[in-house]
């Protein structure tokens, strides 16, 4: 009873104070989603010492890596946006069922990974554009991180089992045990024993296994939902409900992978370095756009609970809200990029060339993060009510439609410059934005109605 208790005063409490709510939750998510890009920042500052190659070569892996992450956010969103709701409607039994779901879904997408991957790696990579010494460090890297699946998948959904409830300091526990961990590793296995580049993938897989441990027991002792066998009772509607967010979500990512891949072809074209500095400079942008992914999370949580518990009024006023928190923190970081951009790249590498190449993007690059922050966020709220197709829909309008093509034809028809790329970026984040507020506008006006 003292569980139920403390739930459903959490829900009153979010009701009371949807704005600090929304902080409350997303604070530790931003701690959370900063470890999550670290893992890759770590990666890339102790790989950068060994080369330019090497660097490129966790560029060319990186659209495989966030191939993974899509599939396990997907999923993720999908059960967590149903567990909201339903807690909202105060629906433990159903909760605790649709979250079995999602962690046995996680499992099966898992091994299907694995098995895939003996057979489509290698090829994958020669159609990103990897050639040579690359193409070998890139297999090198990758074919480890995707045995490491096995761990990741579950992990995703446990911490978004967290989340929905309304905690997300027991994911920040878990990503911080994970990044300390990465952090002492990737050193020992990348020069003290010798590995290079397979050995930061073996010390991340060794950090998601301490995560996941970390998870596994606060789920045995603190979660308010209950996982085991016992509560799990075979639903066509809910794999229905999870897959009807999840599988947009997870097609709304892979189009960011698809984005990086046709960057990087891009790229290629200008050579290898033009590659390792995108690679540098995504690192950067993944940082950037940390505070507005978590403030976007939280307000899946949120809207998610206030939409399963009909409160219109409170779902109206928390979007707006949060719309304009992600649109000012991504300003602020642009803002502090744009104007020392030679200082963050340095992290990664010390090659003058390549800060230089970087920095010249990075400075138009920026431009873009309001107009991302604007259109994350609309897309997770949109996912909290239990629609995930707008959300993909705008991302394609940013990628599809008019970043990539834009992207082709400055470089390949104009003959334009690398700097051309960043431009298209901008214009596609724009059209994207204007986009999704024109759905939610219309949708907000119609719950009122």
């Amino acid at each position: 009873m003292g569980h139920v208790k403390k739930m459903t005063n959490k829900v009153d409490k979010f009701v009371k104070n949807p704005k600090k709510s929304l902080f409350i939750l997303a604070l530790p998510v931003i701690v959370a989603m900063l470890v999550q890009a670290l893992y890759n920042i770590v990666d890339t500052a102790f790989v950068g010492r060994l080369g330019a190659e090497a660097i490129a070569a966790l560029t060319f892996a990186w659209p495989m890596f966030f191939i993974l992450m899509s599939i396990n956010s997907g999923l993720s969103i999908g059960m967590g946006a149903k567990i909201s709701q339903l807690l909202g409607a105060k629906k433990k039994e159903e909760a605790e069922n649709t979250a079995m779901h999602g962690l046995l879904i996680s499992i099966i997408f898992s091994i299907i990974v694995i098995t895939l991957s003996f057979f489509t790696l290698k090829p994958l990579f020669s159609l990103f554009g990897a050639s040579g010494n690359v193409i070998k460090l890139s297999l090198d890297y990758m074919s480890i991180i995707m045995l490491g699946s096995i761990i990741m998948f579950p992990s995703f959904v446990l911490s978004h089992v967290f989340s929905s409830q309304g905690d997300t300091k027991t994911s920040m526990t878990a990503q911080i045990t994970g990044l300390v961990a990465n952090i002492i590793l990737d050193p020992i296995f990348i020069y003290v024993l010798g590995y290079g580049v397979k050995g930061a993938a073996i010390a991340t897989n060794i950090a998601l296994c301490l995560s996941f441990s970390v998870l596994l027991y606060k789920v045995r002792t603190k979660s308010y939902i209950h996982i085991s066998l016992k509560s799990f009772n075979y639903s066509s509607k809910i794999l229905k409900d999870i897959f009807r967010v999840g599988a947009p979500a997870t097609l709304m990512m892979l189009l960011v992978s698809v984005y990086v891949v046709f960057i990087n072809r891009f790229m290629a074209y200008f050579g290898t370095e033009y590659v390792a500095a995108f690679g540098i400079v995504s690192r950067l942008e993944g940082l950037a756009t940390t505070p507005i992914i978590a403030f976007a999370m939280a307000s899946i949580t949120l809207v998610g609970m206030f939409y399963g518990a009909k409160r219109y009024d409170l779902l109206k006023e928390i979007t707006w809200y949060g719309l304009a928190v992600c649109a000012l923190f991504a300003s602020v970081m642009g803002a502090v990029f744009f104007a020392f951009p030679s200082i963050f790249l340095r992290v990664f590498t010390d090659d003058a060339y390549l800060i230089a190449i970087g920095a010249a993007y990075l400075k138009i690059n920026v431009f873009t993060l309001p107009f991302m922050g604007i259109s994350m966020t609309i897309s997770r709220i949109t996912q909290g009510m239990g629609y995930g197709l707008p959300g993909l829909i705008v991302q394609m309008i940013r990628v599809l439609i008019v970043a990539v093509p834009l992207a082709y034809i400055f470089v390949f028809v104009m003959g334009y410059g690398f700097l051309s790329i960043a431009v298209a970026m901008v214009l596609g984040g724009a059209a994207a934005s204007a986009t999704g507020i024109i759905w939610l506008n219309w949708k907000l006006k119609k719950l009122e109605n």
